[in-house]
């Protein structure tokens, strides 16, 4: 028995009517951007798909004419601040269309660039949500920098002008501070920045700097959107170093600088950080050299009011000493002077020697027959000693001759 079918093309065709009835107008589909390729010939050729746990559950085929692509390009970049290509989540408005040959294809004519701006502060926010819940956001902040850092990894491109605005404002500054500058390149911006950057920060940590810096030197959102980067904020924030953010962005945050251990706006910004420590110091130091020069003149001043009491208090004890010995010396002065034997024979005394000029203290050393010598106050005579007496029998005359 002949079963009924149907030719292939009679299939396709019926497939065609029925999407146009379903379809009849155009619709806004939400989808990520697979494949990405804009031809030579104008016209833009891509592939929308979905996902979900990580698995693709849904793809297309899309196009944008050559008349729609300049124009639609230009807008989307104007206003989310990136170019369309792979990876994006957009909201795009299409007209279902379905090939014979090809299948079903997706005409795309708009994109609202708002939609993606939604889609993309929303990832950030997620992925800031697992920075927060998994600590990220404080493991930077238990480093502490050197009190004077000196040996500094740059994480950056050698062509940067934030590098070179950087190098030249450290390196060259008025004081004469010295640094160690090392170089780790990656690129700055774009889909493959973040692993780059990530390498060249772990290759930086494995060398021991004082701080890991990262400078990128401004640019514009899309330049900059790659410091929203998940796996570069838990690179950053798990660095055994602290490590210092200069992208160069005067209005957002971005993920990089919440979990750095500080962040700057600019890299020249940055080396005034670096600048500002020494003069604090140098001034810390001035002011202790100011310190201890007052507390010596303060010491040499007590120590000169005490030697000049000390002094004050010897001159007085060498004073009252002195004049002790010279009343000690005009006593025994006059002592001698009562003893001046000269003074004594001036009274009336007399001074008697024998023959051989001994003093004679004793009628006992004389004999009657005996010479003599008599010393008077002012002169002497020899005698001959014709009698002696007794003290008894002296005594009781007034007249000894």
């Amino acid at each position: 028995m002949a079963k009924d079918y149907l030719e292939l093309v009679r299939l396709q065709g019926l497939i065609k009517e029925g999407l146009a009835e379903l379809f009849p107008d155009k619709i806004w589909v939400k989808a990520e951007i697979g494949q990405w390729s804009p031809h030579a010939n104008g016209h833009c050729y891509l592939s929308l798909m979905q996902s979900r746990g990580g698995k693709v559950v849904a793809e297309s085929r899309a196009m944008i004419w050559k008349w729609h692509y300049p124009l639609l390009r230009e807008t989307f970049e104007k206003t989310a601040g990136q170019p369309l290509g792979a990876g994006l989540t957009v909201l795009v408005r299409v007209q279902v269309n379905f090939s014979e040959i090809y299948g079903v294809s997706l005409f795309i004519d708009d994109i609202d660039p708002a939609f993606t701006l939604g889609e993309k502060e929303a990832e950030r926010r997620r992925a800031l949500e697992r920075l927060t819940a998994g600590g990220y956001l404080d493991m930077q902040k238990e480093l502490a920098l050197p009190r004077l850092p000196y040996r500094l990894a740059v994480v950056s491109s050698q062509t940067a002008a934030g590098y070179g605005d950087f190098c030249k404002h450290l390196l060259h500054n008025e004081y004469g501070y010295v640094f160690e500058v090392r170089l780790f390149e990656a690129l700055m911006q774009g889909e493959s920045a973040p692993a780059s950057i990530t390498a060249a920060l772990l290759d930086a940590a494995q060398q021991g700097p004082d701080a890991i810096l990262i400078l990128r030197g401004g640019g514009s959102e899309l330049d900059l959107s790659c410091y929203d980067d998940f796996d570069l904020a838990v690179a950053i924030a798990t660095a055994p170093v602290p490590v210092i953010t200069a992208i160069g962005h005067d209005r957002d945050v971005h993920l990089a600088d919440l979990v750095a251990n500080e962040s700057v706006k600019t890299p020249t910004a940055l080396a005034d950080l670096f600048l500002d420590r020494y003069a604090a110091e140098d001034a810390a130091i001035d002011a202790l050299g100011a310190r201890v020069t007052r507390a010596v003149r303060e010491l040499l001043r007590l120590q000169e009011s005490r030697a000049e009491a000390a002094l004050a208090r010897i001159r007085y004890a060498a004073g009252s000493r002195l004049g002790m010995e010279q009343s000690r010396v005009d006593l025994l002065e006059a002592v001698i002077g009562a003893c001046d034997p000269h003074k004594i024979l001036s009274l009336g005394y007399v001074l008697v020697t024998d023959e051989d000029d001994k003093l004679i203290k004793s009628v006992g050393q004389v004999r009657p027959g005996g010479k003599i010598g008599v010393r008077m106050g002012d002169g002497s005579l020899r005698a001959t000693v014709t009698d002696i007496r007794s003290d008894s029998r002296d005594s009781m005359q007034k007249n000894i001759a």
